[in-house]
């Protein structure tokens, strides 16, 4: 029960500043209104098992009704409230279909925008040949032009962003998007880290990377991963966290020992996926902090790891390079520390209390990729009779498949949403995500293991936020392997089919 209570605890959090981040500055609604209604769900579910208990799960047409009346409530709170915008347009031009949502500077920015004596400068970036611009509107915060394209879209955005930098030097970055109309537009948006960069480069960088912070949080996650080990490697210390059991385990060193199989296999899992992103991004030239990682004293031992980008991503390419860098990384550490645990791990009867998630006796028919690697790991020890007691370094290796599919989730600002607006556009990506969320809730209802996951990604915005080049599609080979993408995503989350069970005799 204190398990669930921690759940709400931090999904009230995410779902407040996600709800504060996104729709703040867009609806007079009042954020704790808006929040308390998406929270709904969650709340009832609590209160049932306050009731009830765990033992008696709630029916399910009340989290489905309750689900679609907050989400329909939500909506209605939210267009109640929305602001209506205070440029020179008509109410109908700003909320034509092809407005897309466009990176935006701070209010506060200085950066003078378009004058309209300045507009013959403007038209002159953007020659009839490349981009016939047939209107410009002018926003508080960004000039949009739209017109008709008459190039290839990479030639136009390069040849335009030259002009726009040759006439109005780095005051602008320029941004070309594919309105829901098919059309692609140009937006220009006031370049506030130029001036930035400009001023204070050295102290700038510094506070960027911060390397002691990101060092305190590594070495603060590796030792709440490691007493996590310690409880996963059955060491039998009754409350590990209260302060006589701690103060006994760090001052004893073989204790500590037993900890860190897990501790070290987990955290090189989501250091290296961070890291893949890290490493990319410097490619590409964008400013990036260095992953930080998120330590908490229970459940996992840690939240996982982040990095965070500060300067625009220049096109769909690196868009999709950074995207899907974290989760191959991720997962080629993640085969070897599996296979690994999976081998040292023992085999079980087949119970009730058998399950996706409990690392005592886990079925590993509940996964495809799961099923396959332990049947390589255990050869015929591994039957249809059988469970997995794992291994603390195998714990590590499952969540981090875990970690790698929920990643790949082609939903909003994951990974895997990322990768799908690269290869497909904003548009496209927005109808993939819903599918995946629906397609989701759907498999929640036959394994309720899946249930945590579809409420998360029910709470997650779809939208994501464009390159600057959001038009220029990927070549081939980038469209196959974000497709491979999919298909580890499929085989890590699907159950294996009763054929190939039969086949490898499990």
């Amino acid at each position: 029960m204190e398990f669930w209570f921690l759940f709400l605890l931090l999904l009230g959090l995410a779902t407040y500043l996600m709800v504060q981040h996104r729709v703040a500055q867009i609806t007079r609604t009042p954020v704790w209104l808006l929040w308390l209604v998406l929270m709904t769900p969650a709340l009832l579910l609590i209160g049932w098992m306050l009731m009830y208990g765990a033992k008696q799960p709630p029916p399910v047409g009340l989290f489905m009704w309750s689900l679609f009346i907050s989400i329909v409530f939500y909506w209605i709170l939210f267009q109640w409230g929305r602001r209506v915008p205070t440029d020179t347009q008509t109410e109908a031009q700003t909320q034509a279909p092809e407005s897309q949502p466009i990176i935006q500077p701070p209010v506060e920015t200085t950066v003078r925008p378009i004058e309209p004596r300045e507009e013959t400068q403007l038209r002159n970036c953007f020659p009839w040949s490349v981009y016939y611009v047939q209107n410009i509107e002018y926003r508080p915060q960004a000039v949009i032009c739209r017109g008709q394209l008459r190039t290839k879209a990479s030639n136009a955005y390069q040849q335009i962003k030259s002009n726009i930098e040759a006439q109005f030097g780095d005051r602008f970055l320029l941004i070309f998007q594919e309105g829901f109309n098919g059309k692609p537009f140009f937006v220009l948006v006031p370049n506030t880290q130029a001036a930035k960069q400009t001023n204070t480069p050295r102290r700038d960088q510094q506070q960027l990377t911060r390397p002691g912070l990101a060092l305190l949080l590594l070495f603060a996650t590796l030792i709440t991963t490691t007493l996590v080990g310690v409880e996963i490697a059955d060491v039998s210390l009754p409350r590990i966290w209260e302060i006589k059991s701690l103060l006994e385990v760090l001052s004893n060193p073989d204790i500590l020992l037993k900890g860190l199989p897990y501790a070290l296999g987990l955290m090189a899992i989501l250091g290296t996926h961070e890291l893949g992103h890290y490493l990319i991004a410097k490619f590409y030239k964008i400013r990036s902090t260095l992953p930080y990682f998120i330590p908490v004293p229970f459940f996992l031992g840690t939240f996982g790891a982040f990095i965070q980008m500060r300067s625009p991503i220049p096109n769909r390419k690196a868009l999709f390079d950074i995207s899907i860098a974290g989760p191959i990384a991720g997962f080629v550490v993640t085969l070897p520390v599996l296979i690994w645990g999976l081998a040292h791990s023992d085999v079980v009867p087949l119970t009730e209390k058998t399950q996706l998630l409990n690392p005592d006796a886990l079925n590993p028919k509940y996964s495809i990729l799961l099923a396959l690697l332990s049947k390589l790991a255990l050869g015929s020890e591994l039957t249809a009779k059988s469970a997995l007691d794992l291994h603390p370094v195998a714990v590590a290796g499952f969540l981090g498949l875990v970690v790698t599919a929920l990643n790949l989730m082609p939903v909003g600002q994951l990974d895997g949403g990322h990768i799908v607006h690269a290869m497909f556009g904003q548009r496209t990506a927005i109808v993939i995500g819903q599918i995946a969320r629906i397609l989701l809730l759907l498999l929640s209802l036959v394994r309720e293991e899946f249930l945590l996951w579809a409420i998360i990604l029910l709470f997650m915005p779809l939208i994501d936020e464009p390159a600057l080049n959001d038009v220029t599609e990927l070549d081939n080979g980038r469209d196959i392997l974000g497709l491979l993408g999919m298909a580890l995503l499929v085989v890590i989350v699907l159950p294996l089919p009763q054929a190939i069970a039969n086949f490898l005799q499990i």
